[in-house]
This record gives structure tokens, sequence and C-alpha cells, in this order.
């Protein structure tokens, strides 16, 4: 029987592009990422409400350079999510296909195995005194 590690079999299919998507979804989908534009926001926000008037440059309540700045990263990172997502699913299937593949494998030996376990019980059952 031969066992794949479809990590590996996964991973030797990608190409670069393929795997910075994967990099990038896995960074952007981290609580990590989500903290710092969190705080990045309010940080603008809070520079740009209570900062004296002089120094703030997105005036409130507008504040039109970050919904242009945070609506261009929503651009550019929806369509590399959207693809890290649809090759994450496809490793999802490769692995689903495998683990199948060795459950069917499984039970097949385990057929075989009740099968020899029920011939050995009937030939020690015959040859135990008074059987036949």
């Amino acid at each position: 029987m031969n066992i794949k590690n479809t990590n590996h079999i996964y991973n030797s299919m990608l190409s670069r592009s393929e795997r910075w998507a994967l990099w990038m979804t896995d960074k952007v989908g981290s609580t990590g990422f989500f903290l710092t534009l969190f705080l990045w926001t309010i940080g603008w926000l809070g520079w740009n409400i209570v900062a004296p008037k002089p120094y703030r440059f997105d005036p409130f309540p507008e504040f039109t350079i970050w919904l242009y700045v945070s609506n261009l990263i929503q651009i550019l990172l929806m369509p590399v999510l959207m693809v890290g997502q649809n090759l994450q699913s496809k490793h999802n299937e490769i692995r689903a296909e495998n683990d199948y593949e060795i459950n069917a494998r499984a039970e097949k030996e385990i057929e075989e195995l009740k099968k020899e376990l029920e011939e050995i019980k009937t030939i020690l059952l015959s040859r135990l005194p008074g059987q036949k």
C-alpha cells in the first residue's frame, strides 16, 4: 500500500504566485493582521480628530484619504484572498481523496482479516474434543 503525503504532492504543484497567494491568505487571515489594521485605523482617525488643526492631514468627519487607502487595501487584497481560498479548497479536496483511498484500503484489509479470523475460529472449533 502506497500512502501519499498530500502536502508534498500539493506543494510541488504550486507556482510561485500561488505560493504567494497562500502566504498572503494566511497572513491576512491572522489576528495579527486584524490588530495591525485596527490599530492603524484607530491611530489614523484618532490623530485626525484630536491632533492640533495644523497637523491634521485627513480632516474629520470625511477622512477622505483614510477611505481611499482602506478601499485600496480591500480592492488589492480581495482577489489575492479569493485565489488563496480556492487553492486551500483544492488542497482540501486532494487530502479528502487521499483519505478516502486509505479508508477504502483499510476497510478491504479489515474484511480480509475478519474472514481469516473466521477461518481460524472454524479450524480451532473443529479441533476441540467433542467437536466434528
